[in-house]
């Protein structure tokens, strides 16, 4: 069933009107929705609608709510992705992907070895944003998460985290499964997964880690692409929590 986003502003009794643009645009020209049909809505309240298109004019669309409910589409602790940028399709793929593993964010690190210049790294903001807003209405996320502007490791590690997950591919102390287990995630805390560029990180920033006590995590012997990296940590966090 498509989903979309709506403001609660929009809903009275059991009607809700969408009259933002890119909503009609994509519904009534694009998906060529016509009275009947069925559309899941959800507002920045977090509630969830289950409607029936009533009509289709040329300002808005009419829809009856069939039944609506808390959305459960979320993790109920916060997990965010500090990764180096890697080029093109790849950086979309890990936008998506860690958007439907309930990432809260995202902070694009310029670290030692990133693939893309600081220059370039900010012309992308706006399109993983956007990469991100689609893929929330594909899996049904009740909230759209931040793709952050381009930052440093240092200035990421000034914000307040309760665990922090270092993923080093071949100079690390203890494996994921391990970490966990000794450290389980419990409801509410802010976990932050670091990831590095494909050619890792560099000696100066392992030493910046081991100065902040940050534990290098294993995902086993296994050499993994940066993106594939980044879809087997955020999913074994959210399996074993």
């Amino acid at each position: 069933m498509p989903h979309f986003f709506v403001n609660s502003n929009d809903k009275n009794d059991k009607i809700i009107k969408i009259t933002d643009s890119d909503n009609y645009r994509h519904i009534a020209r694009s998906l060529r929705s016509r009275a009947g049909e069925n559309l899941l809505l959800i507002d920045e309240k977090q509630i969830q609608y289950e409607t029936v298109i009533k009509e289709i004019t040329n300002l808005e669309i009419v829809c009856e709510i069939q039944k609506s409910y808390p959305s459960s589409r979320d993790l109920s602790f916060d997990l965010y992705l500090a990764q180096s940028p890697l080029r093109s399709d790849a950086q979309l793929t890990i936008m998506e992907k860690a958007t439907e593993l309930g990432a809260r964010g995202v902070f694009p690190v310029i670290t030692d070895n990133c693939a893309l210049a600081q220059s370039v790294l900010a012309k992308k903001h706006e399109k993983w944003q956007k990469v991100m807003f689609e893929a929330s209405k594909q899996c049904e996320r009740a909230k759209v998460p931040t793709c952050y502007e381009p930052t440093t490791l240092e200035e990421v590690l000034k914000k307040n985290f309760d665990k922090i997950l270092v993923l080093a591919e071949r100079s690390t102390e203890i494996s994921l499964k391990e970490f966990l287990r000794q450290n389980p995630i419990k409801k509410d805390e802010k976990i932050l997964v670091i990831i590095g560029p494909e050619g890792g990180f560099s000696q100066k920033e392992f030493d910046f880690f081991k100065e902040k006590n940050l534990p290098l995590i294993s995902l086993g012997d296994l050499i993994l692409k940066a993106e594939t990296a980044v879809i087997v940590t955020l999913g074994n966090i959210v399996y074993e929590y």
